[in-house]
């Protein structure tokens, strides 16, 4: 869940590009980007979308056998 201290602009963003970076590593959650005020893209460490996607992945897997 994206908090609303998760939320920024796309502009302060590409300012603070490597703090931000450092940031999303070391806490592992997302950021929510804006352009306009609109909410635009989100951001995370790349290990931090390999656990989501392996999370996926076994919920797919468990699902699955619940079926069959």
């Amino acid at each position: 869940m994206i908090k609303p201290e998760d939320i920024g602009s796309h502009t302060d963003f590409s300012r603070n590009t490597k703090a931000d970076l450092k940031r999303l590593k070391r806490t592992g959650g997302p950021e929510l980007l804006t352009v306009n005020g609109n909410a635009a893209v989100v951001v995370q460490s790349a290990a931090a979308y390999q656990q989501l996607i392996e999370l996926v992945e076994k919920l797919e897997r468990d699902l699955l056998r619940r079926t069959e």
